[in-house]
């Protein structure tokens, strides 16, 4: 594939000209897999996606490998990491624990991820909503004091699969706090994919409200019931200017079944392109980096805008 076709520019009024892609394949993807990736082609992946114009890649994580043994080998990646300018690199930390360890491999841009739901809190971080925020706190404080950056996550903002629907005001009540302790970004997850454009409206208006505006905020939309696309929109008409996406629309989640793969940063692209908001990523770059992978895993990419640029049911 030597250059992807483009659809017709036609911009919409109320969006932004530029928006700010953070692409979670290398972490967020990865560690659902079944199959542990070779380090090499997980820093290969890392390799290509900068080389299509990504300047903000989440890498991996700094968690205890029996949780997630896909990124067992986060030290030895670290390590190994060409890092090059102008390109953060940022890892998910659990605790003060992998915060130092993240430190002590030259990294203090993190992210740590938090719940609005008891339940996920509890199968995801071994704690409740209560205690996983006691945590973070010694984690944002440790990297402000170190001149690094603080990413939140804020899984099940939408929906939970064991409690159902999730009041906005226990969404908006856990994301204040974790922003007043110093967060630099909130990232909105859509961990199981159910958000429809109506809500995610109003839960960064109800956010706004409460004094957490869209210049702080990110959104992270699954694509379970086919949704991403649409909720993105209607977050950028919001004013959100960074959204999370993963190349080949690798991801889910280990511990809620439900979750299915990431909105595709390839699917994103070409939306964004018809619209004229400029990302600063090659689309037929990331399309080819995500069939490569695609033939590493062994199955067909689920991005639609992959499989039609490629014309092939390998991905």
């Amino acid at each position: 594939m030597t250059g992807a076709p483009l659809p017709q520019q036609v911009a919409l009024p109320g969006l932004p000209s530029a928006i700010s892609i953070c692409e979670v394949g290398p972490r967020d993807g990865l560690q659902n897999e079944k199959s542990i990736m070779p380090v090499d082609v997980k820093l290969e992946f890392i390799r290509r996606l900068v080389a299509a114009g990504h300047r903000l890649i989440e890498v991996t994580s700094l968690v205890h490998p029996r949780w997630v043994p896909q990124l067992a080998d986060a030290e030895q990646l670290i390590g190994a990491l060409e890092r090059q300018p102008g390109v953060r690199y940022p890892v998910l930390v659990p605790n003060l624990r992998g915060y130092r360890r993240a430190a002590e491999l030259g990294l203090t841009d993190i992210a740590i991820f938090g719940s609005a739901t008891e339940t996920f809190a509890r199968r995801n971080l071994n704690r409740g909503v209560e205690e996983s925020l006691a945590m973070f706190e010694p984690v944002v404080a440790a990297a402000r004091a170190d001149g690094g950056r603080v990413r939140a996550y804020l899984s099940m903002c939408f929906g939970d699969p064991w409690e159902g629907p999730v009041p906005l005001d226990q969404v908006v009540g856990v994301a204040v706090r974790m922003m007043d302790m110093g967060c630099d970004e909130l990232s909105l997850g859509d961990t199981i994919g159910v958000a429809t454009p109506g809500h995610v409206a109003a839960l960064i208006g109800w956010l706004a409200a409460a004094g957490v505006g869209a210049d702080r905020l990110a959104v992270h939309f699954h694509d379970t019931y086919g949704q991403a696309l649409a909720n993105t929109l209607t977050a950028l008409g919001q004013g959100i200017t960074v959204v999370d996406a993963s190349a080949g629309g690798l991801g889910g989640c280990p511990y809620a079944r439900s979750a299915t793969g990431n909105l595709a940063t390839e699917d994103l692209l070409w939306q964004l392109a018809g619209l004229g908001i400029d990302t600063g990523v090659d689309l037929t770059a990331v399309v080819e980096t995500s069939r490569w992978m695609a033939q590493q895993l062994g199955r067909p990419s689920p991005s639609r805008v992959v499989r039609a640029l490629t014309g092939d049911a390998a991905g």
